[in-house]
This record gives structure tokens, sequence and C-alpha cells, in this order.
């Protein structure tokens, strides 16, 4: 990645906090609040995709994807944050030891 697409990414990054700060409460409930409020939970899962399937550049299918599998369920049954990232932890670690 070049430095100049990290500067440009950045500002965008500071533009757009800027502009909810000064923007504030003033936008009402509608589509553009809801669209808004997806915007960090679609981010947050795309990075964690993006890291779990991804290495050097290729699709990659290993014991990262069974860890996010168990925190998915863990998750699906209300497990406490800590305990979903514990599971998940344990989960990788025993498929990482089994599969050698």
């Amino acid at each position: 990645m070049s430095w100049t697409a990290i500067i440009v990414l950045a500002v965008g990054a500071y533009l757009f906090k800027l502009v909810g700060v000064l923007m504030g409460d003033r936008v009402k409930d509608g589509p553009l609040r809801r669209a808004v409020q997806l915007i960090p939970p679609a981010l947050f899962c795309a990075l964690i995709l993006l890291q779990t399937f991804e290495r050097d550049g290729e699709l990659v299918v290993d014991a990262r994807v069974v860890g996010l599998v168990v925190a998915v369920a863990a998750t699906l049954r209300k497990v406490p944050f800590v305990g979903v990232i514990v599971l998940a932890m344990i989960a990788t670690a025993t498929c990482r030891l089994v599969a050698g």
C-alpha cells in the first residue's frame, strides 16, 4: 500500500469523525441514520473475515475458521465477551495442536 493511499484514508477517516461531531444528533431517524449505524458492525465483520480467511493474498481455510465458528456459536448462546474470546482461542489452539 502506498503512502498516498494511507494518507488519503487517514484524512477521510478524520473527516468522517469531524462530520459526525459537527452533525451530532441533527440527523433524525431515517434511512441515513440507520445506514450510518450499520457501518461500524459491517466494517468490523469485514476485518474479522479478512483476517480469518486471508494469508499472503490467498484464501486460506485453517484453524482460525474453527475459532471463528466457535466464537459465533458462543455469541449466539449469549456467552459474555471474554468467554467468547477464550473459547475461540481454545478451539483454535486445539485445532492447531491436533492438525500438527
